[in-house]
């Protein structure tokens, strides 16, 4: 949970980097969250099922919107790739694929032009 709360402590950082543990970590845990709260707007009603649309599920995305946006970018940035690459998702369904290919390439090993590299000083493999 600490690499979930750091993402969400950085809510509108664009710049920078992020490791695949804080993106991955961020993206998971979300998805149970919103799979949750689908769930809880089943359980009250507000779900409709022709629109896939839920009420307190709807909220918990809106909310989510920026912070998601913002470790993908810094996530590209990790990988020494533009931000700008993060509207590859408008490209129905290849886009989605290429990006989350994208979210699970390495980190690049040292500092580029987006910052140190995130891993450097915290225990763990380069």
């Amino acid at each position: 949970m600490k690499w979930y709360f750091k993402a969400v402590r950085k809510y509108a950082v664009f710049a920078g980097r992020a490791r695949r543990k804080e993106f991955w970590t961020f993206f998971l845990t979300n998805l149970l969250i919103a799979l949750s709260l689908r769930g809880i707007d089943i359980l009250l009603g507000t779900w409709n099922p022709d629109d896939r649309f839920g009420l307190v599920s709807f909220i918990f995305e809106v909310v989510i919107l920026i912070p998601t946006i913002a470790v993908s970018i810094r996530r590209l940035h990790d990988t020494n790739r533009s931000g700008w690459q993060y509207l590859i998702l408008f490209i129905p369904f290849i886009g989605w694929i290429y990006f989350l290919v994208l979210m699970a390439e390495n980190s690049q090993p040292s500092e580029n032009r987006y910052g140190p590299q995130p891993k450097a000083g915290s225990g763990g493999r380069h």
